[in-house]
């Protein structure tokens, strides 16, 4: 198949204003009218039966020290929960990203209105993961985290008893583990097999679906919840500039999708067995778009299935 042609060189601001200019027609505030009039589309997690935003944010960029940058983060969180969002998934290994979190948080005074998700750090000795794993609560300012993961399997065995030792002091209320990448997916089926867990966090795009073989209907299967991370692709570069010159297919312009943003978070979020997604998001607009797919209707299985025939279509890799 012949690939369809696109500019790399692109910006996500490019495509966002030719979208949205085109399919949205009059905005108010970022949102198209009706999409501003329905509620957040929300997803229970399993364990509890709390009910989540099902579009967050990944923050793994959130690391900043310009003064700019750090403002446009500041308005990123400021106006997640009003946009109809609540997950902040970070980690102590995103550098500062804990960091410009916490003070932010504390600074706009927001923080209870927030899911605040984050990772252990990367190793497997139990004193140190302990002691670092202190420090991001130091970090985020909280004595509260809402969800602890065990980051990419770095001592699993050592540090998950210390994640249920802090969710049984209410330090923690959820519990999980994460990956990335497909070499990992048989250490989370044994986990999943082996450990009570709230969450997994994996990897899943329209280009990189191998975690539907098995990793997300043995969660939906054991009632686990399942943030999606690398939601607009990655293992080969993000999709969303590769798709700067591609019309969307007329057919999911009914479900209030304006942009191959809201296509690609709609599409994954409406995996029945995805919780959340958490497209990394560092300005205010890219939240906009984001958060729209999380509005309206999640799509039916009969048109995830046509949104892959399409996507096969287009060849882009």
């Amino acid at each position: 198949m012949m690939a369809t042609p696109f500019n790399t060189a692109i910006s996500r601001r490019t495509i966002l204003h030719g979208s949205l200019a085109a399919g949205a027609g009059l905005m108010i505030g970022g949102w198209t009218p009706a999409l501003a009039q329905d509620a957040p589309l929300t997803k229970p997690i399993p364990s509890s039966g709390e009910r989540l935003p099902v579009i967050g944010i990944g923050t793994n960029a959130f690391g900043v020290t310009d003064t700019a940058e750090i403002a446009a983060r500041r308005e990123v969180l400021q106006n997640l929960p009003g946009l109809g969002g609540k997950v902040i998934d970070t980690a102590s290994a995103y550098g500062r990203s804990e960091d410009v979190i916490g003070q932010l948080l504390e600074a706009i005074g927001n923080r209870d209105a927030m899911f605040l998700a984050t990772k252990t750090p990367m190793t497997g000795d139990l004193a140190q993961g302990k002691a670092m794993l202190d420090s991001s609560f130091r970090r985020l300012r909280t004595d509260r985290i809402d969800l602890l993961q065990i980051h990419n399997f770095h001592g699993l065995d050592e540090l998950l008893p210390l994640l249920a030792e802090y969710k049984q002091a209410n330090k923690v209320r959820y519990i999980g583990i994460t990956t990335s990448m497909p070499r990992q997916y048989p250490q989370m089926l044994a986990a999943m097999a082996k450990h009570r867990l709230d969450f997994i966090q994996v990897d899943y795009s329209i280009d990189s679906r191998e975690s539907a073989d098995r990793i997300l209907p043995t969660a939906q299967d054991k009632g686990i919840a399942v943030l999606n991370n690398m939601p607009f692709g990655g293992r080969r570069g993000s999709l969303i500039p590769k798709l700067a010159a591609v019309p969307l297919p007329d057919f999911v312009k009914d479900y209030g999708v304006t942009s191959w943003p809201q296509l690609l978070l709609k599409y994954n979020v409406s995996h029945p067995a995805i919780t959340a997604a958490i497209p990394g998001t560092t300005k205010l607009a890219h939240l906009h778009d984001n958060q729209q797919a999380g509005r309206g209707r999640l799509f039916d299985a009969a048109t995830r299935r046509r949104i892959e025939t399409h996507w096969e279509t287009l060849g882009i890799s």
